[in-house]
């Protein structure tokens, strides 16, 4: 479904290799100041897809569990049909709650970009959202989150 996946680490970058790059199409960028927060980690993934040529990327977060593959491939879908180049951004919602993966294009990616460091995602992207398209998906895996090992265990039953 995607032709190449950035994995955006800090100091754990070095453990992370040998997994990471048992996978074809599979590259690790390092963030040099994760201690700025995971608004700095977005950003160095951003820009190394601009840098890999690209104008589009779809975004999650580590501590996601992964959205099913017929999600994906409608958020997919519905950027590539409806929202281009009306909206910057495909944004999943289920129960009226904004969730990820979301697939952004190269105008949200430079919104991105542009925003100081000190920002959040969450900050921008309630910036312009007039700019963003709330794609409603019957799959609760897009707004759940694994904070514990209790919640990680429970989403492997």
């Amino acid at each position: 479904m995607t032709e190449l996946v950035i994995v955006v680490a800090g100091k754990n970058a070095e453990s992370l290799k040998s997994t990471i790059y048992a996978e074809p199409g599979v590259y690790l960028v390092e963030n040099p100041c994760p201690d700025k927060g995971q608004f700095s980690s977005l950003q160095v993934g951003l820009r190394e897809v601009l840098n890999r040529g690209r104008d589009a990327a779809m975004v999650t977060l580590v501590d996601r569990p992964p959205a099913r593959p017929a999600t994906i491939a409608a958020l997919l879908s519905r950027f590539l049909d409806v929202c281009l180049p009306r909206s910057w951004a495909v944004v999943p919602e289920y129960n009226s709650r904004h969730g990820h993966p979301i697939v952004i294009g190269r105008e949200m990616i430079e919104a991105f970009l542009k925003a100081p460091a000190s920002s959040t995602a969450r900050e921008v992207e309630h910036s312009l959202q007039k700019l963003i398209d709330y794609f409603k998906v019957d799959d609760p895996a897009v707004v759940a989150n694994i904070n514990t090992p209790e919640e990680y265990e429970q989403l492997q039953r």
